[in-house]
This record gives structure tokens, C-alpha cells and sequence, in this order.
């Protein structure tokens, strides 16, 4: 254990189990993703992570293995995670947007025993990855009913890698303990006042920490009845809500742009229903904050966390959630904001936030170069910056990091440029955050290019190898890009993206 982390003494099983075990006649889960709508008890719930952990123990998996899925949300990433989390086996969440060039990396670096996707996902795995279609393993899974499988687990093993790009271009996976998962429950349960009573809405994808590490340990936590749906389709928004009648929704800035979009009638039906709506992943405009209370009647409570440390810093659930502001550390959270040397900064002045508590994640699978350099003596680094006010709001001013964060994905520049350099013809390229109404941030490219020169068969060329939200909006050909005198890019100095952004 690094020196000065401190550790919430939560099993994780057990506060599962509550719900689970102690709740199993309870409707739990309306599952509206593949095949006809269904309703699941806790019991079904249970039954159904048991028997894929007894096909998974069948099949020679055993704690510290890794199994990745490669999937959109359905119930069956619900039994594999929750079977997984019974046998100790550390799950590994891909980006069921990801191509190719990303899949390749963290099946390499994760090594997984196997990949549970689909068929027509399969061919984007690299030659040779174990792969088990899902629907086949559903199937064989319902033949393993039986007694519950019971591990003992301590609970600083790791139970998943979720994978974080970092300025290199290269993901890293950011070892979440069990501690950590049931910690960061306990928090949002409790100052969320998330109860047996409440119905959530998961519409954000269960791959990643919004998705999986709030929303599915809350919804188990609590005992709360969920709509598991595929994705947001703001298509569908408004009849599913009206349908399902949320109280609790968790959503990114782009979700609440596009409830916006509903009319005043279904708006105000859906917020009489509704009693807390949560934003995070990226920062929520203003205007949409004050847009969206005037609509729907509620205030919007936005809150601060990241994959290496979940959730660290929210607005309260009672009292002024401030719009602007991601309000106050969690309770057994330690935020502390420094300057470059170190120095800790007064109210009201910038510096980088610097977190410490018992969601904060173990390190970096594989890497301890970038686990010694974002920790210090137990103090996790994340590279954003913000300040706190007098009263003891904190609030973000942006990043020491050049990371885009679109619709809640987290986008390097790096990461782009890597494959801009590799198409021929492009002798240099630099990638920029442009702001957008709806995603918050898009990725822009500056490239030095030859002739003939084609932006969109440059996009093309980045559609291929990266995932959807990663690719370029635009590629703007300049003769040169600004440097310094020591060759370094001066981003502020290059034409303005907002005009290609829309």
C-alpha cells in the first residue's frame, strides 16, 4: 500500500449483496436494450451472475485473471461484471466504439485470458485474441444454475482496469480496487440520498466509470429500480422518459443540450416525476444549467471525478449547487490545490488540483514510470487545474493537460496526431479542442501537408483507426505551424477552430 493512502474498509460483495441477497423479490432491472423489453427481480439478477460466474470457474478463470468485454450496454455486461466481481477476476472495459488500432493496444497490454464481444466486433480484435461471442455465452450460462459461488476476496485486489489515455497517446489502466468501487458507492448513495424508492435511468455506457462504477454500484447499493437502455437516443428521449419516470438520471453536458430540445409540456411531466439530475465528464455550460431548471424545474447537480479517482468533488444534494462550480470533496476526500513547485495556493488563486482518498485507484497496470509521476506521497495528480473559493466551492479553469473531452469521452491529441503522421504526405500535424453547443469539446487538426491535399480523405483516413468521437470535425491545412524558438507548437497562435466546429 503507498504511504499515506488511506483505505474505506468496505467490502464489496456484501454491500451487492444487499440488494442481491436482501432484496431479491424487488423489481431491479427493466431492460429495454436487445430483444422485447423485460423486467428482472434482484433474485433473477443474482441467478444470472451466478451462473455465468460457474461457466466462467468451468472454464479455468480464477482471481487475477483478466476478462475484457468488448460490448454496448446489455444485461449481459451486467453478468459478466457482476459474475467476475464474485470470483475476483478483473474485468477490463473496451470502448465498444474503439477500432482496431485501439483494441490492439489494450488487448496487448491488459492480456486478457479472453474477449467477450460480438461477431461483427470480433474481426476488429487482433489476430489470435480468444474471443467468445456473448449470445452463445448467455446461452451456456443458463445451463450452470446452481449453488451461489463464493470467493474470499480481499478487498485491495484490483477488480477492474479501466483504460485512460495519458499525453503519450497511449492508454493506461487505471487499477480500480474493490475498495475503491464500494467506497465510492457508499459516498453517492449517501449524499445523493439514493434509496430503495428511486428509479435511474442508465443511458451512458456501462464501459466507462460514469456508467458502471456510479451508476450500476449505486443502483445495487440502494436497491433502486433501473432502465438499462442501449444509449441516449435523444430521438427517443422523451417517450422512454415519460415512459419509465425516472426520479435519478445520470448524464453528460451533451445529454441535458438535447433534453433541451423537448417541448415545455413533456419537459415539465418529466421533471414532476424526477428528483435529482446529475452531470459530469465535462463541464456544464451556464446557460444550459439556468435553460434547464427553467424547463424542467430542477437544478442540475454537476459534479467532479475522473477514471484514476471516481468520484472526489460534487455539489451538494442540499444547498446551493452552484452553476460553474463542481461544489465540495466527498466526504473521506482530500483535495488540495498546488503550484508548480508545490506550494499550496490561496482561495482564489489557479493551481493544479491535487486528490488523495479511497476512490483513488491503486496505479497503472503494467506502468510504474506513470504511477511514480502522478503520485506523490500518497497524492494523486490530475493534471487539471481549478481554484477553490473562500466559502469552499472548487472550480475548474481547465487543464494543464492538452485532454478534449467530447460527449464525456476523454480525447488525447496525441493520440490523433500519431495517425495523422502516419498517413503519407502529412509532414506535420497538431490537434486542438474547439468548443460545440452539444459535445461540449471536438477535436480540430492543424496539418502541414503536400499536394494534392483532401481534408476529407484525411478524416476518412482517422475514421479508420480511431473511434468515432476522435476523428477529426475538420483538418485545416496551414503552410506552417507557429513554434517556439525551442520548436514547440503556440496552440493560442494558430487560426481560430470555432468556425469549423459546428
Amino acid at each position: 500500500m503507498r504511504p499515506g493512502r488511506r483505505i474505506a474498509r468496505v467490502s464489496l460483495q456484501p454491500l451487492l449483496d444487499l440488494s442481491l441477497v436482501g432484496r431479491a423479490g424487488a423489481p431491479a432491472l427493466d431492460d429495454a436494450t436487445v430483444g422485447p423489453p423485460r423486467t428482472l427481480t434482484f433474485g433473477d439478477v443474482d441467478a444470472r451472475a451466478n451462473a455465468v460466474a460457474r461457466l466462467l470457474r468451468a472454464r479455468g478463470f480464477a482471481a487475477g485473471d483478466r476478462l475484457a468485454f468488448f460490448l454496448p450496454n446489455r444485461v449481459e455486461v451486467l453478468d459478466l461484471y457482476l459474475a467476475c466481481v464474485r470470483l475476483g477476476v478483473i474485468v477490463v472495459p473496451m470502448n465498444a466504439l474503439y477500432k482496431e488500432r485501439e483494441v490492439a493496444h489494450l488487448v496487448a497490454d491488459s492480456a486478457p485470458k479472453v474477449v467477450v464481444t460480438t461477431a461483427d466486433r470480433a474481426p476488429l480484435l487482433p489476430a489470435g485474441t480468444p474471443w467468445w461471442d456473448v449470445a452463445s455465452l448467455a446461452r451456456e450460462a443458463a445451463e450452470h444454475a446452481g449453488e451461489r459461488v463464493a470467493v474470499a476476496i480481499d478487498g485491495d485486489a484490483i477488480a477492474a482496469l479501466v483504460y485512460t489515455s495519458g499525453t503519450t497517446g497511449r492508454a493506461k489502466g487505471a487499477m480500480l480496487t474493490r475498495h475503491n468501487l464500494a467506497a465510492n458507492a457508499v459516498a453517492l448513495t449517501t449524499c445523493w440520498q439514493i434509496t430503495a424508492a428511486d428509479r435511474y435511468l442508465a443511458v451512458l455506457p456501462l464501459f466507462h466509470v460514469h456508467g458502471l462504477a456510479n451508476g450500476v454500484h449505486c443502483w445495487l447499493a440502494s436497491g433502486c429500480r433501473m432502465r438499462l437502455e442501449e444509449r441516449f437516443d435523444a430521438a427517443r428521449a422523451g417517450d422512454v422518459l415519460r415512459a419509465f419516470r425516472p426520479t435519478l438520471v445520470f448524464g453528460v453536458p451533451a445529454v441535458y443540450v438535447r433534453l433541451l430540445e423537448l417541448d415545455e409540456a413533456t419537459a415539465r411531466d418529466i421533471g414532476s416525476h424526477a428528483r435529482l439530475f446529475v452531470s459530469g465528464s465535462a463541464p456544464l455550460p451556464a446557460h444550459v444549467h439556468a435553460a434547464f431548471e427553467a424547463r424542467y424545474g430542477h437544478r442540475i447537480l454537476e459534479r467532479y471525478g475522473m477514471s484514476e479517482t471516481l468520484m472526489t468533488i460534487g455539489n451538494p444534494y442540499a444547498g446551493e449547487r452552484r452553476a460553474g462550480s463542481v461544489g465540495f470533496p466527498f466526504p473521506g476526500t482530500s483535495v488540495r490545490i498546488l503550484d508548480p513547485d508545490g506550494a499550496e495556493v490561496p482561495n482564489g488563486t489557479t493551481g493544479e488540483l491535487w486528490v488523495r482518498g479511497p476512490t483513488v485507484c491503486a496505479g497503472y497496470w503494467n506502468r510504474p514510470d506513470a504511477t511514480a509521476a502522478a503520485f506523490v506521497d500518497g497524492w494523486f495528480r490530475t493534471g487539471d487545474l481549478g481554484e477553490r473559493s473562500d466559502d469552499g466551492y472548487f472550480t475548474l479553469r481547465g487543464r494543464g493537460t492538452d485532454l478534449i473531452i467530447s460527449s464525456g469521452f476523454n480525447v488525447y491529441p496525441r493520440e490523433i496526431e500519431d495517425v495523422l503522421l502516419e498517413i503519407p504526405g502529412v509532414r506535420e500535424a497538431v490537434v486542438v479542442g474547439a468548443p460545440h453547443e452539444r459535445k461540449g469539446e471536438v477535436p480540430v487538426a492543424y496539418v502541414v501537408a503536400d499536394d494534392p491535399f483532401d481534408a476529407d480523405a484525411l478524416r476518412a483516413e482517422c475514421a479508420r483507426s480511431l473511434a468515432s468521437f476522435k476523428v477529426p470535425v475538420a483538418v485545416v491545412r496551414l503552410d506552417t505551424l507557429p513554434r517556439t524558438a525551442l520548436g514547440k507548437v503556440q496552440k493560442h497562435l494558430l487560426p481560430s477552430a470555432e468556425g469549423v466546429a459546428r
